[in-house]
């Protein structure tokens, strides 16, 4: 094997933490996946993965090639699409990332239609409730909802949000409606930690807002959850609009306290762009914005 064929080998065995994940993404047999990382160790004289019943882990220097090797194999990709013309049908791999159910409801039907479309492409869509690094995590590109970290990365506007309190007809009926902030003190508070992981709710707007130091008598980490206590009568929450849009258009979650809601969260299509843009990435993300704009656009979220 040359040498960008070591560095692909390693890459999806270290990005799959296995050898046999490696060989299935690569359509390799795992035997020779084994000899591409023992012959790419031998040359260069480190060791790169550790291996144990269970995992195949990066070793400290294997992190540090990780990153060199996912950059080489970009600008290479990137040099021979520039080669091919930027009319170049896009091929090769895509990786994704997304909020949960964001990505779950929204960013999931345009990934088909994207793949349907071009299929020379394989995508790889990694949801998780957490801000995540697209250059130290081998991503291409990223949807993020709220502010946006100083960065290097392009960021298109595509839609906004906004965080509502919301409780069931049910348990607002026992228990009474707050009109304003500091009434939630009296309630039962079911704490989303991956849409409010402080201690305070805060409301209005930066210049005249507040903030309520809430008690939760449930704390969940996920957004699922806390839907479904607050759906099961339990007590008031607090998500964002796109997670229960269809439960308070149902009339199944009442909307609380409207008129104090902070400022909306925008939402950004984020991705890394090399010297010359991807085709894969660019027509990636021209799909991506245009298909949430027209999502977003047409429902009340």
């Amino acid at each position: 094997m040359d040498r960008f064929q070591l560095m692909t080998v390693f890459v999806a065995v270290a990005e799959e933490e296995s050898f046999a994940g490696g060989a299935r993404r690569l359509s390799m047999s795992p035997p020779a996946v084994t000899r591409a990382i023992a012959m790419l160790e031998t040359r260069l004289g480190i060791k790169l993965l550790t291996r144990t019943t269970r995992h195949v882990r990066a070793t400290d220097a294997g992190l540090r090639y990780l990153d060199s090797a996912r950059r080489i194999l970009a600008d290479a990709e990137e040099a021979d699409e520039a080669a091919a013309g930027i009319h170049a049908a896009p091929r090769g791999q895509l990786a994704v990332t997304a909020p949960v159910l964001f990505g779950s409801m929204f960013v999931t039907p345009a990934i088909v239609g994207y793949l349907e479309r071009y299929p020379d492409v394989t995508l790889n869509a990694v949801f998780l409730d957490r801000v995540v690094n697209l250059l130290e995590e081998g991503l291409d590109v990223g949807v993020r909802i709220g502010e946006l970290p100083d960065s290097s990365m392009r960021a298109i506007p595509v839609g906004h949000v906004r965080r509502v309190v919301c409780a069931a007809p049910d348990y607002l009926a026992e228990h009474g409606e707050p009109d304003e902030p500091q009434a939630l003190a009296g309630h039962r508070i079911i704490n989303a930690s991956t849409v409010s992981p402080s201690s305070e709710w805060r409301f209005g707007n930066a210049s005249n807002g507040i903030a309520v130091k809430i008690q939760p008598r449930l704390i969940v980490t996920s957004n699922e959850a806390a839907i479904q206590a607050a759906l099961r009568g339990f007590g008031i929450t607090r998500l964002i609009s796109y997670q229960v849009a269809a439960h308070l258009a149902s009339g199944r979650l009442k909307r609380i306290l409207p008129t104090h809601e902070p400022a909306p969260l925008l939402i950004h299509v984020l991705h890394r762009e090399g010297r010359q843009a991807s085709a894969k990435v660019r027509s990636f993300v021209d799909f991506l914005v245009a298909d949430l704009r027209e999502r977003l656009g047409g429902i009340e979220i």
